[in-house]
């Protein structure tokens, strides 16, 4: 599928656009097309250390959507659902009833595609967003520790920042008070002075 084919509807629209958005690359063949299957890959790699490939999953004209090598085998996608019950019958007459869990088909393919991406969206992109392209890995507990000790520790950096900007400012109203009641001293001591040398005259001419 080109991205003219994905321009044809206003939902395909936004498949594309969210597609952009992930970094999801439309890899589909010709003939894949012609049978009504849609593959994209991921930017995010597979836990497999032996072959490390990107993440690949498609949409299928049957109703099925698959992960296509992140195992063994193609595993389904699909919601599970309770399937309807089923009876056997036994050697003495009695029935036995079975009820297995089935995969939820999604017909329409615009469905499947939007499916697709919120699946992907949570359990690749969030579920495992603190891995890189290159393949490296960081547990996601230890991803979340590391962000929660990084707020931490720019929040004691602003609180310490906030303390000192606070004592600079108390110092500096100090400092101010202090040179307030400097020019109030020296002021008083040049009237002391002058005061003793009007006492010293008048003293003289008393004499």
């Amino acid at each position: 599928m080109n991205r003219e084919q994905y321009n044809s509807d206003t939902r395909y629209e936004k498949v594309l656009h969210n597609m952009d958005l992930l970094g999801i690359m439309d890899i589909t063949t010709t003939r894949q097309h012609k049978n009504g299957t849609v593959v994209w890959r991921l930017p995010i790699k597979n836990h497999d250390n032996r072959n490390p490939s990107f993440i690949e999953v498609a949409s299928f004209s049957t109703g099925y959507v698959r992960n296509q090598n992140s195992g063994y085998s193609n595993y389904q996608l699909n919601k599970r659902c309770q399937g309807e019950p089923e009876y056997f019958e036994l050697p003495n007459g009695d029935y036995r009833k079975f009820t297995t869990r089935s995969c939820r088909l999604i017909p329409i393919e615009i469905d499947r595609l939007e499916y697709l991406i919120s699946y992907c969206l949570k359990n690749y992109y969030i579920k495992r967003a603190n891995e890189v392209v290159e393949g490296k890995y960081v547990s996601q507990w230890y991803h979340d520790w590391s962000m929660e000790r990084a707020n931490e520790t720019y929040s004691e950096n602003t609180g310490a920042m906030a303390r000192i900007n606070d004592l600079e400012e108390k110092l500096d109203a100090m400092t101010e008070d202090r040179d307030t009641h400097v020019d109030t001293t020296i002021k008083l001591e040049e009237r002391l002075f002058d005061l003793q040398n009007k006492l010293a005259t008048i003293n003289r001419i008393s004499e």
